[in-house]
């Protein structure tokens, strides 16, 4: 699987540096953990120490307390079909919104 993420502090208008980011895939009604990580100064997360995983539903959860009073964290699951593809999961982040997408 190919994963990756870049999370922009909307407020200040540049990358989230040093936020940590946990990944987890959901087994039945549980989430198992499989990796955490912190994002680099431009903001990303590029590789997740060796985390293999295939299809299935996965959950990226960012510690959004240090950026946002409003929101102490921002969980994102989403749907892996094709493990062969790159999948691309940015979040914007400012105090009282957020947005994400599959991105390239």
């Amino acid at each position: 699987m190919s994963l990756s993420t870049h999370v922009l502090d909307a407020a200040r208008g540049r990358p989230a540096e040093g936020l940590p980011v946990r990944l987890e895939r959901r087994d039945g009604t549980a989430w198992t953990p499989l990796a955490e990580a912190r994002t680099d100064a431009d903001g990303r997360i590029r590789e997740w120490g060796g985390a293999e995983a295939g299809a299935g539903t996965y959950r990226l959860t960012f510690d959004t307390g240090g950026l946002s009073d409003f929101y102490p964290e921002v969980a994102v699951a989403f749907t892996i079909t094709d493990p062969a593809q790159h999948y691309h999961v940015p979040l914007l982040l400012s105090p009282f919104a957020y947005s994400t997408y599959r991105g390239s």
